[in-house]
């Protein structure tokens, strides 16, 4: 793969609708943009690590035992029903009075985000070692950085508009709904590809 179509794919697949980004939108809408921002770091530690992480020890696993990945695909989907019953719990005061979504949400969602998996075995030379991976690696932290901005960005311009419709509640039950969603679609999409 070249590296210009790598770069364009990622983009595009972090520009795809997801667990993160759908918690940075909500953090945006609830809190704004300057107050989300620390969520970046989260994001990209998130990534780096489930990149490392899957790519040294999660892959040869998951690879050799089917199960695993089944069981993987189940916690991540518990982890993920359940941030969506907490961001629908959320209450209108706790949305002005500080986040609705915490660093380490972020942090532990991007962590069982399944764009990792693409990121890790489909998108990154497989053949690559570690000081090869670097470029690519760098070109990914500025790809997660710049999409999660533009996901916060999108998120407080949505809330504001919430506000001013009179219904702050729908920023945290549209990321609730969008999470369901895309749980929904994680498991249809693996029933399809099954």
């Amino acid at each position: 793969m070249s590296f210009l179509t790598f770069f364009t794919a990622t983009y595009f697949l972090l520009a795809v609708p997801g667990p993160t980004n759908t918690l940075l939108a909500t953090s945006g809408a609830g809190i704004g943009i300057v107050r989300s921002l620390h969520l970046l770091v989260a994001e990209l530690a998130g990534y780096l690590l489930a990149i490392a992480l899957l790519r040294l020890a999660l892959g040869p696993i998951v690879m050799d035992i089917p199960l695993a990945a089944v069981l993987l695909r189940v916690a991540v989907t518990i982890y993920i029903l359940c941030l969506a019953v907490m961001l629908w719990r959320v209450n209108t005061r706790e949305l002005r009075d500080g986040a609705p979504v915490t660093f380490g949400q972020v942090l532990l969602t991007t962590l069982l985000n399944p764009k990792a998996l693409v990121f890790a075995f489909l998108l990154l030379p497989l053949g690559a070692g570690p000081l090869e991976l670097l470029p690519w690696l760098g070109a990914i932290a500025l790809q997660i950085v710049t999409a999660g901005a533009a996901w916060i960005t999108l998120g407080a311009t949505l809330g504001r508009g919430a506000r001013r419709l009179g219904h702050p509640d729908l920023i945290t039950r549209t990321g609730a709904v969008t999470l369901v969603a895309v749980t929904g679609l994680i498991w249809l999409q693996s029933f399809l590809s099954a």
